[in-house]
């Protein structure tokens, strides 16, 4: 089939805030344009689209998938599940041989063992690293467990057998796992290529950190004691970010494979998948320091476009930093935006295979309305988007 591309564009503005801390517990920036920067990392963005996606409801259980090291325990409870008579030994044991099958290496952490040798109890063993698995994918190895539980290590020598904890471990992926990719150093063969790749935010003009000094109060100080009961500073800055990300249709289907119901095409969970995709990013806002500065914010503008050709991000329209001499930045932000777009695919014509939908706030985004098709709200901007990538796939160019 053809390639087919969805870029998201998006600027958002952050009153003081902290997203994304950097190992000082500063905000973390990068210098684009000769300048610094506010930037938020991919990582931080991506975990927050997943816990979006639990958090709203936007996919059911059997779509989604957990990324933990501690594999063995998940993979016992889940055994517990469908059979509560094993007891909670045994099924370890079998989840351990199962997950060993699969080719994963695990090993009980050192500071555990240690723990264990002063009177802790006996620790499980872990995966080296995160693993990323389906529901689904756990579903099947707690079914092959228990198909084996008279004798689970007779059952795995069986070379057919243990093919098919592999095969399980790298069939049925979850949507989070199709989207997002999944790395397994042990295993590579049922390694998993991201369809969707999201850029560093950064801030489309210069920033600098800044620090807070806070001083906390002893409720129960007298006269006597005067002063502070706790002092400290937080670092912080403010920013009008550009967001990016780069979702590969045709990946995306690849890795879902089979349809996650019998009774619907492959087509249905790939659209499904993109619009909780699309509502999870646009929406979602990693929450680090969010107690201590409550920067619930959304995007002032988005712009979807659906392509043939590749993904283009618009972040050198900001190579130049925005410099808010007005007093703000997003007005100048979106300005930029809607001359860089028609210039660039101008150039490199790359406009007649491409949908274009903006989504848009306020009087200062006015300029990006001529981009493309302009929706009223989130939920139509997702239908259109949904729809347009459902007819691309059932008619290919």
């Amino acid at each position: 089939m053809n390639r087919i591309f969805l870029d998201v564009h998006a600027l958002q503005t952050v009153p003081p805030s902290n997203l994304n801390r950097d190992d000082t517990g500063a905000p973390k920036t990068a210098v684009y344009g000769g300048v610094p920067r506010a930037r938020v990392s991919s990582q931080a963005w991506k975990r927050a689209t997943r816990e979006y996606f639990n958090d709203e409801h936007l996919l059911d259980a059997g779509e989604l998938g957990v990324r933990t090291k501690k594999v063995v325990d998940v993979l016992a409870r889940r055994i517990l599940e469908k059979d509560e008579s094993l007891g909670e030994t045994a099924a370890q044991q079998l989840a351990a041989e199962v997950i060993q099958a699969t080719g994963l290496k695990i090993v009980v952490p050192k500071r555990k063992a240690d723990a264990a040798k002063d009177g802790e109890p006996e620790p499980l063993p872990e995966a080296k690293y995160l693993v990323f698995l389906s529901s689904r994918q756990i579903d099947g190895l707690a079914r092959l467990a228990l198909d084996g539980a008279a004798d689970i290590k007779a059952h795995l020598k069986d070379k057919n057998n243990k093919a098919k904890a592999k095969q399980i471990a790298d069939t049925l992926h979850s949507v989070d796992i199709a989207l997002f990719g999944r790395m397994v150093a042990d295993v590579t063969d049922i390694s998993v290529d991201a369809a969707v790749q999201v850029a560093h935010a950064i801030s489309v003009h210069r920033s600098e950190t800044e620090s807070d000094y806070f001083t906390a109060v002893d409720d129960h100080s007298t006269d006597a004691e005067p002063g502070a009961g706790m002092i400290g500073t937080i670092d912080f800055n403010s920013a009008t970010l550009y967001r990016y990300a780069a979702l590969s249709v045709h990946q995306l289907l690849a890795n879902l494979g089979q349809g996650l119901r019998d009774d619907e095409p492959a087509t249905t969970p790939v659209r499904r998948a993109v619009e909780a995709f699309l509502t999870g990013f646009v929406s979602s806002l990693p929450k680090g320091k969010i107690n201590t500065f409550g920067n619930h914010t959304l995007p002032d503008a988005v712009v979807v476009k659906l392509r043939t050709t590749r993904p283009i991000s618009f972040v050198a329209a900001f190579e130049d930093p925005v410099r808010g001499d007005l007093g703000g930045h997003v007005r100048e932000a979106s300005e930029r935006l809607a001359e860089y777009i028609p210039d660039i695919e101008r150039a490199y014509g790359d406009g007649d295979s491409t949908g274009t939908w903006v989504l848009r706030v306020g009087n200062g985004t006015r300029k990006l309305a001529d981009v493309g098709t302009e929706t009223e709200s989130l939920g139509d901007l997702i239908a259109a988007v949904g729809q347009a990538v459902a007819d691309r796939l059932e008619k290919p160019e």
